[in-house]
């Protein structure tokens, strides 16, 4: 039985760092292969891989506050991060020792690729289809020697071929030099070995790891040694997932997801689902009205390369503003003072002159006299590199939200909930499923709904899926930040906020658009950046931004007001994407000594692991692939603490055994021999692969939550 728990901590001053690699040998990475440099225009946005220089350069992009995608990796003693980066920040990094590996993904590919699937979509409905060994480092006593113990050592076999990965631990923690080697062998005979690197988290060592390796077939030995001369016992590694679901009946309906969905069709979506299945589908309108796909009208006042300033509309741009002019003139008198006014939707500044007629007015004194005698209507604040410099008759220029969906409605947005089952009165377990807190994360409403689709057609023709929806209440969010969302849609793709700016004075400048809004996933109550926790900001601009206070956003607010009005739910996933992981709470520490949120009790543990393999095992079904075992686990120690997350607070507030997906494996690349990344919106046949294989996934937990029910009711 799990038994609910208010969790509270006292708040401290926050450290804003992130977990980090470090690896054995002089600060020199070693050398990629020689191609021609990956470069991009200087005002171009692209999600990279980036091979860093040392330890120091990525700690000084974490404290920058740099847009991390995932957990940086070692391979081959390179320290390999996925950055969202301009091309001048990338010429800077590169300047600085720094090596761009692969452009995952540019700004501008997200809007081809849903290009691309609309049109796809449109065809089908015509068409009517629905190493080397490290050096050893030779100990001088015996003292020097270290003992290794394997923590992890699992196989598989995905696309033909076999991979092996191993984690190990020296005793030697404070040693930064220990190189760590793992040797294997096959059943039939092949031996070979790979060397490991040193993985530190918060400045402190957890183990050595290495990404999945290719081995010729099924390894039935492991063993590690150390460069102190520690050697490891030799273990049988373990087959992973090592689970497989129930097989598919025939006739067993899915692929219902044939393109890209924005908000405004998933609102479609939810309200054909509700019409065409109504014995087996309620919709929850959520309590808490987004802002909406709205800003405020700005407009630079001035030429921002030489004075101006910032003029905002207090109301959003929709409700009359777009448009409003705004001038400054020249009275054309002498000793005349600084004036303003409104009228016919024109904000007229009338510079101050002196005795012989010339205007004296500064940047300060026209924003202070607008927002003095405009503060119901405009604010105004001083363009960056423009303070104290004489105001030039400008404009008249225009005010503009600068929003470029045309198709999505400019008001307060209704989040939407998807409740499936036979019996929706609470008396069942339930199960939330909930994606996109993260507005960029295109793929993963797809993995929800196609979830949710398969969920009610089959209860219609297979008896299992039927009693499923028998025995468990099933609840999916399938975007909870929906204004975010039609933001990265229609006008900067690597949005991961929502569009609720808090900013104030010079973080206003438009030049920040982009910037701006809170990380919804940063904005819970339990081991928040507010309690002093480690992976959210204080900053506005910042890709992680907390908010103002917990709780200050309509999307993490609706989360929360869903799981407390269904005290039935007692299992949740919540959707994200890219880079293959499979995680659970704890998902946040202090910096101060790593001290992580409390541990999950051993029968806990269990399960959530337990859990993990028959639902990895699930993915697995589709198209062979297998989150890896390093990516599997507390979000705190295979991923990064991530300061005020939804899991942790369905878990630790509510006491709902809660996952986090991050759907997008790494794929394979044969040719080169490297995992290769797929980005936040891939392509969309990446996509639609990734939809299929994380909605089975979710069907496995659903059976997952069906027989931890049964067990508690035998149990008496």
């Amino acid at each position: 039985m799990i038994v609910r728990r208010r969790w509270t901590a006292a708040a401290t001053t926050a450290i804003l760092i992130s977990a980090a690699l470090s690896h054995p040998g002089t600060a020199t990475a070693a050398p990629v292969a020689d191609t021609a440099p990956i470069t991009l225009a200087a005002a171009e946005t692209a999600l990279v891989r980036v091979q860093l220089r040392d330890q120091a350069q990525l700690d000084r992009l974490v404290a920058s506050g740099v847009d991390l995608a995932n957990r940086p990796r070692a391979r081959d003693g390179r320290i390999l991060a996925d950055l969202v980066l301009t091309g001048a920040q990338l010429a800077d990094l590169t300047a600085q020792g720094a090596t761009a590996t692969q452009v995952v993904q540019r700004a501008g590919d997200g809007s081809r690729h849903f290009a691309d699937s609309v049109r796809a979509a449109r065809a089908r409905t015509v068409a009517g289809l629905g190493a080397p060994a490290a050096g050893q480092r030779t100990s001088s006593t015996a003292a020097a020697v270290d003992t290794l113990a394997v923590q992890q050592a699992y196989w598989w076999t995905t696309g033909g071929q076999t991979f092996l990965q191993a984690q190990v631990a020296t005793t030697a923690t404070d040693d930064p030099d220990v190189e760590i080697t793992v040797s294997w062998r096959t059943a039939d005979g092949a031996t070979g070995s790979f060397p490991l690197y040193r993985f530190e988290d918060s400045g402190e060592y957890q183990y050595h790891y290495n990404v999945p390796q290719p081995v010729p077939s099924r390894p039935v030995q492991l063993t590690a040694t150390s460069s102190l001369g520690g050697v490891s016992r030799a273990v049988t590694p373990t087959l992973w997932p090592n689970a497989a679901p129930p097989p598919l009946p025939a006739g067993y309906q899915k692929d219902f997801i044939d393109a890209y969905l924005t908000p405004v069709d998933i609102q479609a979506r939810i309200k054909r689902l509700a019409r065409q299945y109504r014995d087996l589908v309620d919709v929850i309108d959520l309590p808490n009205k987004t802002q909406g796909y709205r800003r405020n009208a700005v407009a630079y006042l001035g030429d921002p390369a030489a004075a101006a300033v910032v003029v905002e509309s207090v109301r959003f741009g929709d409700q009359g503003m777009n448009g409003v002019q705004v001038r400054t003139v020249d009275p054309g008198r002498p000793d005349r003072p600084l004036t303003v006014g409104y009228r016919d939707r024109v904000l007229t500044v009338t510079l101050a002159t002196d005795a012989a007629g010339k205007t004296v007015s500064t940047t300060d004194d026209v924003a202070a006299a607008v927002n003095a005698r405009q503060a119901n209507r405009f604010r105004a604040t001083v363009e960056d590199g423009s303070t104290g410099l004489p105001m030039p008759v400008a404009g008249p220029v225009r005010l503009d939200d600068g929003l470029q969906g045309t198709e999505v409605p400019a008001k307060p947005w209704t989040v939407q909930a998807l409740r499936l089952g036979v019996h929706r009165d609470g008396s069942r377990v339930g199960v939330l499923a909930y994606s996109q807190e993260h507005a960029r994360e295109w793929a993963t409403p797809l993995v929800t709904l196609e979830f949710a689709e398969r969920m009610l057609a089959n209860a219609r023709t297979d008896p299992a899926t039927r009693e499923l929806l028998e025995q468990v209440d099933v609840f999916v969010i399938p975007t909870v930040n929906p204004d975010g969302a039609n933001y990265s849609f229609n006008d900067y793709n690597f949005q991961r906020k929502n569009l609720v700016n808090h900013c104030e004075g010079p973080a206003r400048d438009p030049k920040y658009r982009t910037s701006w809004g809170v990380d919804v996933n940063r904005n819970y109550t339990v081991g928040s950046y507010f309690d002093g926790y480690v992976g959210a900001s204080a900053n506005c601009l910042s890709g992680n931004y907390a908010g103002t206070a917990e709780l200050s956003e309509a999307e993490s607010g609706n989360v929360v007001a869903l799981a407390k009005a269904h005290p039935n739910i007692r299992f949740a996933m919540n959707v994200h994407s890219y880079g293959g992981y499979f995680m659970w709470p704890p998902g946040a520490y202090r910096a101060d000594g790593r001290i992580t949120l409390p541990r999950p009790s051993i029968d806990e543990s269990t399960l959530f692991l337990g859990s993990a393999r028959r639902i990895v095992g699930a993915i697995a079904q589709e198209r062979g692939t297998v989150t890896w075992p390093s990516q599997t686990g507390p979000v705190a120690d295979v991923l990064y603490s991530a300061a005020g997350n939804s899991a942790d607070q369905l878990y630790y507030e509510l006491g709902i055994f809660a996952w986090d997906f991050e759907v997008g494996n790494d794929r394979w690349n044969a040719a080169t021999g490297e995992w290769e990344g797929v980005g936040f919106q891939p392509p969309f046949d990446e996509a639609h692969g990734e939809s299929q294989e994380y909605a089975g996934g979710l069907v496995e937990l659903v059976r997952v939550a069906r027989d931890h029910a049964a067990a508690e009711a035998a149990a008496g």
